[in-house]
C-alpha cells in the first residue's frame, strides 16, 4: 500500500495548504480525493467479501489453519497490486492539478501579510481596547489597509455648560447631575489616506448617532410647561428613576495624525504600515440633527408599584448642534473632548447651563 498512502500523503498536504487561500484548488484537490476513496472502497468490499468466504471455508473445517492463512495473504496481496494499478491511472489528473497550483503560486501569489497573527478575521482585546478586524480577503497589500471603513463604539460623559465658562467640566452650578457615564457615540466611518504612502495623515468622516441623558439634581424632574422646558419637584408618588434623552444623528469629520508612524516595504514601494497599533492625534468637527428629545420618569404610588411615562420633548431644545473634537489614542483606545459650539437648548429652556460638553473613552473599533 505504500504507492497509496504517498498519493494521500500528497493530497493532504495540498488540501491544507491551499484550502484558505485557494478554494477553487481545494475543490479540485477533493475531487481527485474522493476518486481515491471510491477505489480503495471499492476494492476493499470486494476483497472483505473473499476474505469472508476463506473464514466460512475455515469453520466448515474445509481447510486448515495454515491454508486459510495462506489464502488471505494472497488475496490482500491482489487487491493491494490492484488498487495501486487503478491509482496509477488517476496520475495524469494529479498531475493537472498539481501544474495548475504551481501555476497560481507563481502568478497569483497569495497574501503575504496575511500570518498566524494576522488572519482574515481578527480580534484584539486588551490595553488597545477592543479592535476587531472583519473580511479583510481583498486587501493583499499595505496599500490596501490604508484606506478603511469601521464602525467605532464610544462611552462618554455629557455635562452642561456655559457660554462664559466652556470647558468648565462637572460644574456645581450645573441643573443636572455631574455622571461619569450618561452617553454613547455609535459612528460608521471612512478613512483614507492625505499624501503619499509614507504620509501620517489620514482624513475621516461617517455618519452616527449620539445619546446624551441627563438627570436632574435634588430629586427633581424635567417638565415642560406653558412652552417652557425646566426642572421641578415630582409631586406624583415615589420617584424611583428619571432622565431627559437627547438623541441625534451626526455627522463627523476627522483628521487623524499619527505621531509614531511604523513603515513596511512592498513591492519596492514604502508604505506606511496601517496594521500597526500607533499613537494618534484626532481633531475634528461634527454637525447633528436632532431625531428625539424624551422625558423618562418611573415611580409607585398607593395605586401601583412601577409607573413609567415617556414623554416627548417639544419646546426647549435645538433641533441642530454644531461642535469640534480634539482626542489622542492607540489601536482601538482613544480618549477625546467633543464640545458643542452652538447650545442644545435654546431660549426656552429655563437651564443654567446649555452647552454639550463630552468626554468620551472609544473603546471599541471594528474595521471592515
Amino acid at each position: 500500500m505504500k504507492t497509496t498512502i504517498a498519493s494521500l500523503t500528497f493530497i493532504l498536504f495540498f488540501s491544507c495548504m491551499y484550502s484558505q487561500e485557494r478554494p477553487e484548488m481545494d475543490s479540485k484537490m477533493k475531487v481527485y480525493a474522493n476518486k481515491i476513496d471510491s477505489i480503495m472502497l471499492s476494492e476493499k468490499s470486494k476483497m472483505n467479501r473473499e476474505l469472508d468466504d476463506i473464514d466460512k471455508n475455515f469453520r466448515d473445517n474445509k481447510i486448515t489453519s495454515e491454508e486459510k492463512q495462506k489464502q488471505r495473504t494472497e488475496i490482500a496481496s491482489k487487491y493491494e497490486q490492484s488498487i495501486n494499478e487503478k491509482i496509477d491511472t488517476q496520475k495524469d489528473a494529479l498531475q493537472d492539478v498539481t501544474k495548475e497550483i504551481v501555476k497560481n503560486s507563481v502568478f497569483y501569489p497569495h497574501d503575504t501579510l496575511k500570518t498566524k497573527k494576522d488572519p482574515n478575521n481578527q480580534v484584539s482585546i486588551g490595553l488597545n481596547g477592543l479592535w476587531m478586524k472583519l473580511s479583510q480577503e481583498n486587501k493583499k497589500t499595505p496599500k490596501d489597509y490604508l484606506r478603511t471603513i469601521d464602525l467605532s463604539v464610544s462611552f462618554v460623559s455629557a455635562n452642561l455648560t456655559s457660554k462664559d465658562e466652556p470647558f468648565r467640566f462637572f460644574s456645581k452650578d450645573s441643573d443636572v447631575r455631574n455622571t461619569v457615564y450618561n452617553s454613547t457615540n455609535f459612528a460608521l466611518r471612512y478613512e483614507n489616506q492625505v499624501g503619499g504612502f509614507e504620509s501620517p495623515v489620514f482624513y475621516r468622516f461617517g455618519l452616527g448617532v449620539r445619546s446624551d441623558n441627563f438627570v436632574p439634581k435634588y430629586g427633581k424632574v424635567f417638565s415642560q410647561e406653558q412652552n417652557v422646558l425646566k426642572t421641578d419637584d415630582f409631586t406624583k408618588g415615589n420617584l424611583r428613576k428619571t432622565n431627559f434623552a437627547n438623541t441625534y444623528l451626526f455627522i463627523p469629520l476627522d483628521i487623524r495624525f499619527v505621531l509614531n508612524p511604523k513603515y513596511t516595504t512592498y513591492d519596492g514601494i514604502r508604505y506606511l504600515d496601517n496594521k500597526k497599533s500607533q499613537i494618534n492625534i484626532v481633531a475634528g468637527v461634527y454637525g447633528g440633527l436632532k431625531v428625539g428629545s424624551v422625558i423618562y420618569n418611573k415611580y409607585s404610588n398607593d395605586y401601583s408599584k412601577r409607573i413609567v411615562e415617556r414623554e416627548r420633548v417639544m419646546h426647549g431644545v435645538n433641533d441642530f448642534v454644531f461642535g469640534g473634537k480634539l482626542g489622542v489614542g492607540i489601536g482601538g483606545f482613544n480618549i477625546y473632548i467633543q464640545k458643542d459650539f452652538t447650545p442644545a437648548f435654546n431660549n426656552n429652556a429655563d437651564l443654567k447651563k446649555k452647552y454639550g460638553l463630552q468626554i468620551g473613552v472609544e473603546l471599541a473599533n471594528i474595521n471592515f
